[in-house]
């Protein structure tokens, strides 16, 4: 993969739509796997391969295992992916084509993940659980120190969308570093609040959830690391609808930034409260997949209010 991604000033439709002048689009879409989870996926995946390990086990709504199955397919060992039923045709075609042995269990991804950490113990395969290991979170750190480097000025705030919270954890921490005056913003689906919630607890807790369509997103358990780097790594959390989400994923589409749910969701924060980078300066989204069905998007488009608000 190429790095550093690029980041864009936002198309002025996209711009208008989330009431922001000075937008910009850190890019961890356009690469061959679509999503910016390979970069926290090909470091733990290469010390494992170092270590003599044949094969490891994840379990993912369809990114982080097309990282891991990717990874895996550089290192040569054996992915195999445990989803939950209704993963995104997408996101399955795109573990397919990257070799992952793919197993659909449980009801969710926290349920996937049970049967993936079982199934691990049972076959002595090594576990990977995306968003509890500290490699990751240093390689995230990656995309937080580009955005300053490609920045025409020190961001006013950064925004970015919280699933298991490892990529926010690492974004965070290097804005912390290098552009300290910056508002470090982080984006749950409020249907999904587990995250928001812990960070706000500064531990994991347990609150009843629902469903989401960015399903980037739809963390049921909290990981403890994760909730650990957030308290240090952001500034502000902001909780938005599916109908803010549907509607930023059609706005997105429309202007020709063709993300999936999670990333519009950065749009829908910005769009939701607009005191974030109130200041002034530029406010930096970043687009974390672009995994996305034809049909989720048409639905945005033309039926908006059948989302939840």
């Amino acid at each position: 993969m190429e790095t550093p991604t690029p980041l864009e000033r936002a198309p002025e439709a996209l711009a208008a739509f989330a009431g922001c002048d000075d937008l910009w689009l850190k890019r961890e879409d356009v690469n061959e796997i679509g999503v910016f989870k390979w970069r926290g996926a090909l470091p733990f995946v290469e010390e494992l391969a170092r270590s003599g390990h044949e094969a490891v086990v994840t379990a993912s709504t369809g990114n982080h295992g097309a990282a891991v199955a990717w990874a895996c397919r550089q290192a040569g060992i054996r992915a195999v992916v445990f989803v939950p039923p209704g993963a995104a045709e997408q996101k399955l075609a795109n573990l397919d084509r990257l070799g992952g042995d793919v197993r659909v269990a449980g009801h969710d991804l926290d349920e996937a993940k049970d049967a993936a950490r079982a199934y691990a113990g049972q076959a002595a395969l090594q576990f990977f659980e995306d968003g509890a290991e500290p490699l990751q979170y240093d390689a995230y750190g990656a995309i937080g120190a580009e955005v300053v480097d490609q920045c025409p000025e020190p961001p006013a705030a950064v925004v970015t969308p919280i699933g298991n919270g490892a990529l926010a954890g690492g974004v965070g921490a290097a804005i912390a570093r290098l552009a300290p005056g910056a508002t470090r913003v982080g984006v749950v689906a409020k249907d999904m609040p587990v995250m928001a919630d812990s960070h706000a607890a500064g531990q994991p807790v347990d609150v009843p959830s629902g469903s989401t369509i960015a399903d980037g997103l739809a963390v049921r358990v909290a990981i403890p690391l994760a909730v650990e780097r957030l308290r240090t790594a952001l500034d502000v959390m902001v909780r938005v609808s599916e109908r803010e989400i549907a509607s930023s994923l059609a706005a997105c589409h429309d202007a020709g930034v063709p993300v999936e749910p999670s990333a519009a969701a950065a749009v829908a924060a910005v769009r939701r409260s607009p005191e974030i980078g109130a200041g002034g300066g530029p406010i930096v989204l970043v687009m974390t997949g672009r995994n996305v069905d034809a049909t989720l998007v048409e639905r945005a488009r033309r039926h908006v209010h059948s989302f939840p608000d």
